[in-house]
């Protein structure tokens, strides 16, 4: 064996090994890289009712949601949401949360009833008994964290009244309405 074959491969063992530990530190930065998901608002300490961290955004492009409820002539009750800034991810999409983007947890008088990866349900009339009921339509990331700002949940509700002689939907609680938010 020469000299030169001996040395170059020591010679590239050593600056392998002195290199190595710097790629590995550069690794454990935490440092987002290309293409990865960066963090996304501020984690609040508070949590909604159900014990979700609330993820403030700044208003400013902030996502929105509307709901129209509109009863179905085969029985129960079409939901469709009108989504701003948002889109919902397709099931099984990785725990992260990316701006704009998550699922919608429908609850009815604040019991859950469905996660919506789509901005169109039909809600069974059996979820919706006889009297007035509150429909919300709350936004999430898809790492569990709520969408919130200035510490308020994003979401709507809307009110479904049902009665024996007829069902009938209600403007949403706000006073408004069910429209779509501005594009």
């Amino acid at each position: 064996m020469s000299w030169k074959k001996w040395t170059r491969g020591r010679l590239t063992a050593l600056v392998v090994c002195v290199l190595l530990p710097w790629g590995a530190a550069a690794c454990a930065t935490g440092e987002a890289h290309e293409g990865s998901p960066s963090p996304v608002g501020s984690v609040l300490d508070s949590t909604d009712e159900t014990g979700r961290n609330l993820r403030e955004v700044p208003a400013r492009n902030a996502p929105a949601v509307a709901v129209e409820v509109t009863p179905d002539a085969a029985g129960g009750w079409d939901v469709r949401l009108r989504l701003r800034h948002f889109r919902c991810s397709a099931p099984g999409t990785r725990p992260a949360a990316a701006l704009g983007r998550g699922l919608v947890q429908l609850y009815v008088d604040g019991r859950p009833v469905a996660r919506l990866h789509t901005p169109a349900y039909h809600l069974a009339a059996d979820r919706v008994p006889h009297g007035t009921h509150q429909l919300t339509a709350r936004l999430y990331a898809d790492d569990g964290t709520v969408w919130a700002v200035n510490g308020k949940p994003i979401e709507n509700t809307a009110d479904v009244t049902v009665s024996d002689a007829e069902t009938r939907t209600h403007r949403p609680q706000d006073g408004t309405t069910p429209a779509t938010p501005d594009a």
